[in-house]
């Protein structure tokens, strides 16, 4: 069996088949069957979208604590939405997502109209309830957004207001920013200004145009050609009206348009700034102290690629560990073009699929537990072999 390890099992989730946490507690089971005297730390990873909430919340089970909070959904129902505060109650972590998410909308619900009158009204919902809370620092993860409203709906429950030419407020959504005359935020919640605002996103979508928001994002939100034509329109209006109000360009600084626009509503009206969503998600889940005691790091993914080495979760752990001379085994449902430049990155040692046997990708995903559980296994006795193997030759 050799010396026990302590091992951290940090994956991102397997695209559709296992969200993070549920493939962090199939590594470490597949891991501890064939290693019972391992110790085995789960830290399952996000990159702030959708499952980061969860992700958290396994990763400190003792060191949080779940709110839930009830707001208006992302076409105006009322939902109870979970948040979480951590750091004995300083930081707030706040998951867009579960508040305005494209998942609380049904698929066969979507369409040209829902994404144009979706709103983030209930993440400012959730702003709004950290802040009650009396947080010194609130964290939101961008992603998986229902609308394409740039934000306006989150500043409108903390107190900004959107005006046609009538000076009348206009309703929820993108398609009515292309009635925009201008914004008044004398209204804005004051105790925004104490506080540290971070925003957790990957994205680099400027605000509007080819790579903006609307029409990379629009489509798989319900939004037809003309329809992305319209929002796109509507958001460079509303870009022109915050630097009428504010004096800040933000429509075009990478990553404005995430979140259908969110992010150029935090950088146009708060001292928000944005981290890579998966730094913030490791410093919150103190991945970085794990390592520490770590002689081997085990991260994962649906996919291993070149896009891999691109800011993926599974390349944060891999980075933080290489700091500390960790070896890195990557656990992953496929190999895609390009997956043999990771092993000669030399920032991850192994890259391991986890099929068993050929099939196809439906039987992967419906498998993906059992496969994911028996690879850990397989790596754990590889690793006990190496270890007897240097015992005996020492």
């Amino acid at each position: 069996m050799g010396r026990p390890l302590v091992v951290v099992v940090a994956p991102d989730s397997f695209g559709g088949a296992l969200s993070a946490v549920a493939a962090a507690a199939a590594i470490s089971r597949g891991w501890t069957s064939a290693r019972p005297d391992d110790e085995v730390v789960r830290k399952p990873m996000a990159d702030g979208g959708e499952g980061t909430l969860m992700a958290i919340e396994a990763a400190l089970p003792e060191a949080i604590e779940r709110r839930v909070t009830r707001v208006s959904g992302p076409l105006g129902a009322p939902i109870q939405a979970p948040w979480l505060l951590l750091d004995g109650g300083r930081t707030a972590f706040l998951e867009m997502a579960a508040a305005s998410g494209l998942s609380l909308i049904p698929p066969d619900a979507r369409s040209p109209q829902t994404c144009r009158s979706a709103s983030t009204r209930g993440t400012g919902g959730l702003i709004r309830a950290a802040l009650e809370a009396g947080v010194e620092r609130i964290v939101v993860g961008l992603g998986g957004s229902a609308a394409t409203d740039g934000g306006t709906g989150m500043l409108a429950a903390l107190g900004v207001r959107f005006l046609d030419a009538d000076d009348t407020e206009l309703e929820p959504g993108g398609q009515a920013l292309a009635r925009l005359e201008r914004i008044d935020p004398a209204g804005l919640d004051a105790r925004l200004a104490g506080i540290e605002l971070v925003v957790a996103s990957d994205v680099t979508n400027p605000l509007c145009g080819p790579q903006g928001a609307a029409a990379t994002y629009g489509p798989q939100k319900g939004a037809d050609p003309a329809t992305v034509a319209e929002l796109d329109a509507a958001l460079a209006r509303y870009g022109r009206a915050i630097e009428a109000a504010t004096g800040r360009l933000v429509a075009d600084v990478l990553g404005a348009g995430a979140a259908g626009g969110t992010t150029a509503a935090l950088l146009a009206f708060t001292s928000a700034r944005v981290q890579p969503g998966a730094e913030v998600v490791a410093e919150l889940t103190g991945l970085g102290a794990a390592l520490e005691r770590a002689q081997l790091v085990i991260t994962g993914e649906g996919r291993a690629d070149e896009q891999t080495l691109h800011g993926k979760a599974t390349i944060r752990v891999a980075t933080l560990a290489r700091a500390r001379r960790t070896p890195v085994a990557l656990l992953c449902g496929a190999l895609g073009p390009g997956a043999g430049v990771l092993e000669a990155s030399g920032v991850i040692d192994v890259v391991q699929p986890i099929a068993d046997r050929p099939m196809e990708l439906a039987q992967a995903m419906a498998e993906s537990e059992r496969l994911l559980a028996n690879a850990a296994a397989r790596l754990a006795r590889s690793v006990g072999i190496g270890l007897a193997l240097s015992s005996a030759i020492g």
